[in-house]
């Protein structure tokens, strides 16, 4: 039987070495991969007078996640690193944490919110990083996610208002 490797993990991290860049892009894969699954879980079990709209909301939404999670996994490998990829390493790395189905849209909506709020959050911090190391790609893409993800919190607030 194989012997499963377990790529280093972060929960947090303030050094400026290369494997600190690939640890929290690393958490990112992870993040995203169980945010795919939670948006394919709001995807399936929403109800009530926004169905229509959410659900396709949601599909677009874990197909978004599911393109860049794999953006995220490919600059890990073109900067010689090992993405995450059994589900034992994306739940260790992973700060997004997945819950049991929610009740209504609107705390669907909130959860995405507020998820997407949260990697706002880390994924500056990877920025910081990028940028120390004089990273520029990663810097460039980074930056092209945070800008998606600002968007989608901007509308997502105006839904719920």
């Amino acid at each position: 039987m194989a012997k499963v490797m377990e790529k280093e993990t972060v929960k947090e991290t303030t050094g400026t070495t290369g494997n600190d860049l690939l640890a929290l892009l690393n958490q990112q894969v992870a993040n995203w991969a169980v945010l795919h699954i939670k948006l394919h879980q709001h995807h399936w079990f929403v109800k009530g007078p926004h169905f229509f709209d959410l659900h396709a909301k949601f599909e677009e939404l874990y197909n978004e996640a599911g393109q860049t999670m794999d953006e995220l996994a490919e600059r890990i490998l073109a900067l010689q690193g090992s993405p995450v990829s059994t589900t034992k390493e994306i739940s260790a790395a992973a700060t997004v944490k997945e819950h049991a189905p929610l009740k209504s849209a609107d705390e669907m909506v909130k959860s995405v919110r507020d998820d997407f709020k949260q990697l706002i959050n880390e994924i500056g911090q990877a920025m910081e990083v990028a940028e120390k190391q004089k990273d520029d790609g990663t810097h460039d893409m980074l930056i092209g996610i945070r800008t998606t993800l600002e968007k989608h919190v901007w509308m997502l607030d105006a839904y719920i208002k």
